[in-house]
């Protein structure tokens, strides 16, 4: 038995030894089939424009098909299950985005760990959003609107599309670092919320550039800032909300993942295929239409990332005791 016992460990440290190419061959010829990239929302958001975005370049740059399939449920959580429990073969992708960050604090109790079970491959774009007013609101700069909301407590009405949404942790982190109150008015849907903005019935909102840019330019709604660290070239008159609540600094962005368990070759062929798309004047361009910029990253940079988005959303969760519907 001992003599078995020293021939396995012997084999076991030869296969350990051996390159890695040598023990995953396959993965020099991948993909070998077509690709599977999970959308955890329904098709027509955000999300799915930006997914059908990449895996239309990717698939030219990769030869195989890629298949986009929106699995919407539970926030994003059901789609975000079935890729990590999917083969770690490659072959399955994961559109992440701000909202896999927000719902590790957000639900008590998922059926999986994002951060163990799903390896960050690259990021893909960084999206800003605008805190926008009804014009029947005084206040023309951030400054003059958190003296306005001081002096009307109760009277501030903050729009958003649901408990839990980018726009309603957006508005949040901004009571949270500013000190004013707002009346949270959640709504099923950015839609509904930029309805009754325009209306009056809410006075504020949060919400993506390319939503919102068209009524600022109108006059219909007054932009009093972007949530980005520094201000958009879409909107380089706006002030960054930064510049007068130091350290406010939010966006909506997006990248790719993978099972967990998926070999460092196939995460780096994917990390520099995605970086030689997002490379090309011709697809940063087509990100610009959509509001954004691009956001390239090592696997080990994304990692870091989430997890600092990770904390910064938990803080802000607990400070406003926000509970999903």
């Amino acid at each position: 038995m001992e003599l078995v016992r020293r021939k396995f460990l012997a084999l076991a440290a030869g296969a350990a030894a051996l390159p890695a190419a040598s023990r995953f061959p396959w993965a020099q010829d991948y993909p070998t089939r077509a690709l599977r990239l999970m959308v955890a929302t329904a098709a027509g958001g955000g999300n799915d424009i930006i997914a059908r975005l990449m895996g239309q370049v990717l698939s030219e740059r990769l030869g195989q098909p890629f298949v986009i399939e929106n699995r919407p449920g539970a926030g994003g959580n059901i789609g975000t299950e079935a890729v990590a429990r999917a083969p770690a073969d490659g072959h399955t992708l994961l559109l992440v985005s701000s909202g896999n960050a927000t719902n590790a604090a957000l639900y008590d109790k998922l059926t999986f760990d994002f951060m163990r079970d799903i390896a960050p491959v690259a990021g893909i774009m960084r999206v800003p959003e605008i805190m926008a007013l009804n014009p029947s609101v005084p206040a023309k700069t951030v400054p003059a609107f958190i003296a306005y909301s001081k002096a009307n407590p109760g009277k501030v009405n903050m729009g958003s599309g649901g408990i839990g949404s980018p726009s309603h942790l957006a508005g949040e982190m901004f009571k949270m670092m500013s000190g004013v109150e707002m009346v949270h008015v959640p709504y099923r849907g950015m839609a509904l919320a930029l309805r009754d903005l325009l209306a009056g019935q809410v006075q504020i909102v949060i919400g993506s550039i390319p939503s919102m840019i068209e009524y600022v330019r109108a006059g219909t709604l007054r932009a009093l800032g972007v949530t980005t660290a520094t201000r958009s070239e879409m909107l380089y008159d706006v002030p960054a909300i930064g510049e007068s609540v130091p350290g406010y600094d939010t966006n909506q962005w997006y990248g790719i993942g993978v099972p967990s368990k998926t070999p460092i070759e196939i995460v780096d062929k994917l990390n520099k295929e995605i970086g030689a798309t997002l490379a090309d004047p011709k697809l940063r361009a087509r990100l610009a239409d959509l509001g954004g910029t691009v956001f390239a990253t090592s696997p080990a940079e994304f990692r870091q990332f989430i997890a600092a988005e990770t904390e910064k959303w938990a803080r802000v969760i607990k400070f406003a005791g926000i509970k999903p519907e």
